[in-house]
């Protein structure tokens, strides 16, 4: 006779099969279509095909499922930087060129994320906010270094890089709210187009 669905208390093993990558998927899909405030815990089980005890075995509430994906989605995000800065060299110009175009093929591939974490951002309570912001903080000093190293040599001849910098951000990020698969423009196009826009931005001069 099987056992039933283990509690978070760990007094049992994990639900077995895809049950983790069932929920984030069930909470992915949800939060998108409904909103955080319009999706409930039991929506978000139904979806996954779980029961809610099972679901409480990996996450405590609707708000640790949604600090859980964006704290993923953000962790991705870093790794997808790491792995495209070590093919590249220390100039600065390559270097934001690298980084531009990660940024834009994450903002494709990850695009529900992204939407999420930009809408529901809010939505986190405080505790959880003051730890994710340290991952954005994270994420503006690997921009600023690149651009503050590129104003050092020379290579950047902005006046105000904090504000070339946001703008940059802004655009990419943007791109989770309009960009269509399989519209007029390929990814590669997209890449392309917003480096060069990038090093305009930051006045770089070749």
């Amino acid at each position: 006779m099987s056992s039933a669905p283990a509690e978070r208390n760990g007094t049992g093993p994990p639900p077995r099969g895809g049950g983790r990558d069932a929920i984030t998927a069930a909470a992915r899909e949800s939060f998108a279509e409904r909103g955080y405030h319009g999706t409930s815990i039991r929506d978000i089980a139904r979806r996954a095909g779980l029961s809610l005890s099972a679901l409480y075995y990996w996450h405590p509430s609707k708000q640790h499922l949604l600090a859980a994906l964006i704290e993923e989605s953000t962790h991705d995000y870093f790794q997808r930087c790491d792995d495209a800065l070590r093919g590249t060299g220390d100039d600065p110009v390559d270097r934001l060129d690298a980084l531009v175009r990660v940024t834009v093929e994450y903002r494709v591939a990850r695009q529900v994320e992204s939407n999420i974490s930009t809408l529901e951002w809010r939505n986190l309570e405080p505790e959880n906010r003051e730890r994710l912001e340290g991952l954005r903080r994270s994420a503006t000093r690997l921009w600023a270094d690149i651009i503050a190293d590129g104003v050092a040599r020379g290579a950047f001849h902005i006046q105000h890089p904090d504000d070339a910098r946001r703008a940059i951000v802004a655009a990419c990020n943007a791109i989770a709210q309009w960009y269509e698969p399989g519209g007029d423009i390929t990814l590669p196009q997209l890449a392309e187009r917003y480096a060069a826009i990038a090093l305009r931005i930051v006045d770089h001069r070749a």
